[in-house]
């Protein structure tokens, strides 16, 4: 799946920027981002970086403020995206939160995760893009809006089951207040809410709306994906020969049909080495062996293509800070929560 590099800056920004009563020139001022960007003949569109930017520069102009609420208390339907309007005509929550969940790589660098459940309907987004943290405001707003979504749609106070990010409000008594449950950390943003909540209707709901919407998101989504580059090929690839402990360079070529000179030239076209990308896939494959199997540290290095233990548990603290089985245990503490 593509990951989009550009992202549409919407007027909604600037309508929202302005019922949360700060001043959009400011924000974007603070957010070293261009004055002119909401007013921009034809749109502008942001890069992931500048994308959390215009975040960082929100949260210089809240002050102490609590961003995420003033967020909540100012969303409305004439502030979003066409995706996030047309998540709103839907018929509940659950299907909101799967056709956002397909569209969310046309708003922002986040990946989004929808998992339906018996008990409970859980969501998980990701972050891409950015070597720096996430703004800590972001990720406690998009559980905000998930909840103040569900309030918007059926017009009843939905309260999640469980609600986690992974850099903590200072404050988190508002947050409680807010979502009616304490607000945990996690290593990914999550939110969860009940099976009745997931499929209670939305009084929005509109299927002729969504039809007029949806020609034009799937068009959207059809040229991002039409633009794939040698990255994402790159990847696939790692992620079908990784779990056979094979991960050089030549093997790599040799399965997309190009020389190993042409894969290094045409990767540093598009910024980035072979080695930044091996890495990055051995990365999310180890935090995935991890957290869902009991696969021991040993039988992981093989499989991520390591000669030998030791080079893994390296690589792992280099990537998170913290050895492999801390890292297991430390999730073990985090899933139960979710279970």
């Amino acid at each position: 799946m593509k990951q989009a590099t550009r992202f549409a800056v919407q007027m909604g920004w600037k309508l929202l920027i302005l019922d949360m009563g700060y001043s959009p020139a400011d924000v974007l001022s603070l957010a070293r981002l261009p004055g002119d960007l909401f007013a921009r003949p034809g749109g502008a569109s942001l890069s992931p970086e500048q994308y959390f930017d215009l975040w960082r520069g929100l949260e210089q102009a809240a002050g102490s403020d609590e961003l995420a609420l003033k967020l909540a208390q100012a969303m409305s339907v004439e502030a979003f995206d066409p995706a996030l309007f047309a998540c709103l005509c839907s018929p509940d929550l659950n299907t909101a939160l799967q056709r956002l969940a397909h569209y969310k790589r046309l708003i922002c660098p986040l990946l989004m995760g929808v998992d339906i459940r018996a008990d409970r309907t859980q969501v998980t987004l990701s972050c891409y893009g950015s070597a720096e943290p996430i703004p800590r405001s972001l990720g406690v707003s998009e559980l905000v809006f998930f909840t103040q979504l569900a309030r918007l749609g059926t017009r009843e106070r939905v309260e999640p089951l469980a609600a986690s990010v992974p850099d903590l409000p200072l404050n988190l008594a508002p947050y409680k207040a807010y979502l009616g449950c304490a607000l945990g950390a996690s290593e990914q943003i999550q939110i969860a809410f009940s099976a009745q909540d997931g499929r209670r209707p939305f009084l929005t709901d509109n299927m002729a709306m969504w039809a007029a919407f949806e020609p034009a998101l799937n068009s959207r989504l059809s040229a991002l994906d039409a633009q794939a580059g040698l990255r994402e090929r790159v990847r696939a690839v790692l992620l079908e020969t990784l779990p056979a402990g094979i991960s050089s360079i030549d093997t790599v070529a040799q399965r997309l049909a190009m020389s190993k000179r042409s894969l290094q030239r045409q990767l540093a076209e598009e910024s980035v080495g072979f080695q930044e990308l091996l890495s990055e896939v051995r990365h999310e494959l180890a935090r995935h062996y991890l957290s869902r199997t009991d696969i021991s540290a040993g039988e992981i290095s093989w499989l991520l293509g390591f000669q030998e233990s030791n080079s893994f548990i390296r690589a792992f603290r280099s990537w998170t800070g913290t050895t492999p089985a801390a890292y297991r245990q430390g999730r073990v503490g985090i899933d139960a929560q979710w279970h």
